[in-house]
């Protein structure tokens, strides 16, 4: 499982969900649906209507994969932060019972009022 401590999920673009469909082909579940897509340089978070995958591409070559799954149902807490004049990045935080403190930052251009729906939809 990722280290989420340690792990630096930044300045994540939103991307196709048929390529996250591509990435993560025979992990989803009978009836899962991709609904947003986002990547990094290496690594991918996509949000389904159940589930949140985080994809860590691991080693030089990037072949070695962890996909770690987030089920919203152990969501206790969440927060966005908008982007603001000088600082064009936003930020997803989601607090997991016996987890710990998860968090997203993603590039300008997000509509993370978009992805605030999309959690408070799942866990509220």
């Amino acid at each position: 499982m990722i280290d989420f401590e340690n792990a630096s999920f930044i300045k994540l673009t939103q991307s196709d969900p048929n390529a996250a469909w591509d990435a993560l082909q025979g992990l989803l579940i009978p009836g899962e649906e991709i609904l947003m897509a986002f990547k990094g340089v290496r690594d991918s978070v996509t949000f389904t209507n159940k589930r949140i995958v985080v994809l860590n591409a691991q080693g030089i070559t990037g072949k070695k994969k962890d996909y770690t799954s987030l089920p919203y149902n152990r969501i206790q807490a969440f927060s966005v932060e908008t982007s603001g004049t000088f600082d064009s990045d936003t930020e997803l935080q989601l607090w997991f019972s016996s987890l710990g403190l998860v968090r997203f930052e993603f590039g300008r251009g997000t509509d993370i009022r978009s992805v605030n729906y999309l959690i408070a939809n799942h866990v509220l």
